[in-house]
């Protein structure tokens, strides 16, 4: 996820105003008679306050050209149609940082893990393109406890979870030179499936424990194992056993995180992933259910994620990196395959920057689902910018189907700085 704005001198606010003006062509029904064109318009207002503070405001507001069911407003009515589409409006909001005794971030969530990530890995709470809500995390340290807190949507019932960790050599020998060597942490999250269309409830667990076996500059080893299940639920449990690397330089910023899964009765890891919100209403495959109520056949897989974000030259800021891979991918032994990723690349000395995201659920097996995007951004004045959007979506239908489509935008932009 990126912070409002790139860390910034400390001790001043500063403020970056910016206008995008686009056309917009969606496709939701699969076929001509249901295509229907909007102008957009996204204003954005960021204020940073140095490397604790700073909020980013603004939204989409699509204004009817063409198309749509006959009688539709001028502002497309499946953008703010509950109460938490309104959570779209704040972007991000940052307060605290990682040496912050605690901390807060909310906004959309993208790729979302929650700390040893074998419950919520990966998690986007907008995939569902007709629900915008703001998630948020609460981050805290008191002594040798480290302890998260989310939710997927702070204004509606929905996924809700907190992982907390033990520093086992700070429980027993004290503050270390080198804190979180030897972590147990327990994790519990909730799906109370009340917003953004409603689902069954879920509940799952998990503990993990974490061991930081080789530790050099700029590098670090650790292994990993771990057991969980749904509380209530007999017979629906999993374990997990792997190994993860970090790499840290001043160009480089690298981690990699390999694992061999178990998964009994419908349990698995990283439940709440990327194709969670659209998942929850109806699963990749054949069955037509939700996730909750859909098959999964007992088995192991083989998990292996990389994030890696390169740059040519040192700089802070998750927005200043010639090149951002992010991938995850599972093969279960029973012929399925999951995988999902974007890359994002900076180039004619950051004029443009290209990004293409994909994922592929259910692969190996009948009615996989599939999902593509690409982003194009290319600036060619000091304060103006074009921009280009293009993709495929599932929209959800109030019966719980998802109807395929796609859209496409094109437009420009200005703001006031680089």
């Amino acid at each position: 996820m990126e912070p409002p704005l790139p860390a910034v001198l400390a001790g001043g606010w500063h403020y970056l105003t910016r206008v995008e003006a686009s056309g917009l062509a969606l496709l939701p029904s699969g076929g001509a008679e249901g295509l229907e064109s909007y102008a957009q318009l996204t204003p954005m207002l960021v204020l940073d306050g140095g490397e604790e503070l700073g909020v980013n405001l603004g939204a989409p507001v699509r204004l009817r050209v063409g198309g749509g069911t006959p009688g539709a407003g001028l502002v497309r009515r499946e953008d703010w149609d509950s109460l938490s589409d309104w959570g779209q409006l704040v972007r991000a909001l940052k307060l605290g940082s990682d040496s912050s005794p605690a901390g807060l971030w909310a906004g959309a969530l993208d790729s979302y893990s929650l700390l040893s990530g074998h419950l919520v890995r990966r998690y986007s709470n907008r995939a569902n393109p007709d629900y915008h809500p703001a998630g948020a995390f609460l981050t805290g340290t008191l002594g040798p406890v480290y302890a998260e807190a989310f939710s997927s949507d702070v204004l509606g019932a929905r996924l809700i979870g907190a992982e907390v960790a033990l520093d086992l050599a700070h429980l027993f020998m004290g503050p270390q030179e080198q804190p979180g060597r030897y972590t147990l942490a327990l994790s519990a999250v909730h799906d109370w499936g009340r917003a953004g269309g409603h689902s069954p409830q879920v509940m799952l667990a998990h503990l993990d424990g974490t061991a930081v076996v080789l530790v050099r500059p700029g590098y670090e080893l650790h292994v990993l194992a771990g057991w969980g299940g749904r509380p209530g639920v007999g017979g629906a449990w999993g374990a997990v056993a792997g190994v993860g690397a970090d790499a840290v330089t001043p160009s480089l910023d690298a981690r990699l995180r390999l694992e061999v899964r178990g998964q009994r009765g419908g349990f698995r890891q990283g439940f709440f992933g990327p194709d969670y919100e659209l998942a929850r209403l109806r699963a990749a495959g054949p069955s037509g259910l939700p996730v909750v109520e859909a098959p999964f056949p007992n088995g192991f897989s083989v998990y292996g994620e990389a994030v890696v974000g390169w740059d040519a030259v040192r700089l802070g800021g998750l927005r200043q990196r010639h090149l951002h891979l992010s991938l995850g991918a599972e093969a279960f032994t029973w012929g399925r395959v999951d995988v999902d990723g974007r890359l994002a690349v900076q180039l004619a000395e950051r004029r443009v920057e290209v990004a293409v995201n994909a994922l592929a659920a259910g692969v190996g097996k009948p009615q996989a689902r599939f999902l593509y995007s690409g982003e194009v951004r290319w600036r060619f004045g000091g304060w103006l910018y074009a921009v280009g959007q293009g993709g495929t979506l599932l929209f959800a239908a109030p019966d719980g189907t998802l109807r395929p489509g796609a859209f496409a935008s094109a437009g420009l932009g200005v703001d006031h700085a680089r």
